[in-house]
């Protein structure tokens, strides 16, 4: 296998930089293998899906394919901490999704924090989607933003709930900004104070089968 291709970009009126790694696992079939050997359970933390752990050695064989994408992108050059991460398969059918699966979400607060996805799907033709939320106007959410985010939100959902399914594209309280585009062994990194959801197409396959399903590895880093 090649190089890993390292590629930035700026997205929405923040300019926030989300980055897409082509090439990322040296190995990303026999991470397909491990994971088909691997024991999911329920994921937890509104996580619409199944998790399992990783191989021991995964952030060995691509940490420095991540340090090199950190510091393009956020200028990074410090330390770097696993917060949590697996392989995770979505499978919960949209129609039994909960009102906050239906929503953008963020992950953390901080800019410090990087969220972390690895496309292992051969056919996942989905990705990530990224959102501004239109009557703020924001597409991050900080310490210092999530009070009055939150409230106008539970205003706005007070009013009626989100549609039935995944968020993939624009609504009436979200327009996207940005997509991520799934790709086999793709990596894409953004901070986890970014507005965003899975782009998950209504007629998708959700199996709970990680041969067949949509497969990833979901990490979260912190950034010292």
């Amino acid at each position: 296998m090649g190089r890993a291709a390292i590629d930035v970009r700026a997205i929405g009126a923040e300019r926030e930089p989300l980055v897409a790694i082509d090439g990322f696992a040296p190995d990303p079939d026999g991470l397909r293998a491990a994971a088909a050997a691997a024991r999911f359970g329920p994921a937890g933390q509104h996580y619409p899906g199944l998790r399992a752990p990783l191989p021991a050695d995964y952030f060995a064989q691509v940490g420095p394919v991540i340090g090199a994408a950190l510091e393009r992108a956020f200028g990074h050059r410090g330390r770097v901490d696993v917060v949590d991460a697996s392989f995770s398969i979505v499978s919960t059918p949209p129609a039994l999704l909960s009102a906050r699966q239906r929503l953008p979400h963020c992950d953390a607060y901080g800019a410090e924090r990087v969220a972390f996805v690895h496309y292992l799907s051969p056919d996942d033709a989905d990705g990530t989607a990224f959102f501004r939320h239109r009557s703020t106007g924001f597409e991050t959410i900080d310490r210092a933003r999530a009070p009055g985010y939150f409230a106008t939100l539970e205003a706005e959902l007070a009013a009626g709930e989100p549609p039935t399914g995944y968020v993939a594209g624009d609504t009436a309280l979200f327009e996207r900004t940005a997509l991520a585009d799934a790709r086999f062994n793709r990596a894409a990194l953004y901070r986890s104070f970014l507005l965003h959801s899975g782009a998950i197409a209504p007629d998708a396959a959700l199996s709970p089968d990680p041969v067949t399903g949509r497969l990833t590895v979901t990490a979260f880093l912190a950034l010292s």
